[in-house]
């Protein structure tokens, strides 16, 4: 009924087609995969189940919560609503201190404990992430 040319054509929409829709599935599944989450201490405290993906959760260090044992980093992250206690272990970035803006990348095991993985301090005096500047306005 059709002839050659309109199969052939027909024959390379469709492998186009499929070919973009596969490219387009593995970009977001590549990104799913990458996505971390940002969540405040206040945030964590109304989470009806733990989540076993890597989050971020940002806001101050609490004034007299650090403590280092054995190379294990501890210290205490708040938004001036809740705290959660963090542990870490691996190089300290040189701003990190306390009263200071701080971003901790990791694993959530219970709603008072947070095992970091990356800890992210702030640069100067005046930077905060826009993330933990929203969360600290909305508390």
């Amino acid at each position: 009924m059709y002839g050659r040319k309109v199969k052939l054509r027909f024959f390379f929409i469709f492998l186009i087609a499929v070919t973009l829709s596969l490219t387009i599935f593995l970009i977001l599944k590549s990104l799913e995969e990458n996505v971390v989450y940002f969540k405040s201490p206040s945030e964590i405290k109304t989470l009806s189940e733990m989540q076993q993906k890597k989050i971020r959760i940002g806001g101050m260090v609490k004034t007299d919560s650090i403590s280092i044992v054995n190379k294990e980093l501890s210290f205490v992250i708040t938004d001036f609503k809740s705290e959660i206690n963090v542990v870490y272990s691996g190089l300290i970035p040189n701003l990190f201190e306390e009263g200071k803006g701080v971003v901790a990348e990791g694993f959530l095991k219970d709603e008072n404990f947070f095992s970091a993985t990356k800890i992210l301090a702030k640069h100067d005096e005046n930077y905060m992430p826009p993330e933990v500047k929203a969360a600290l306005e909305e508390k």
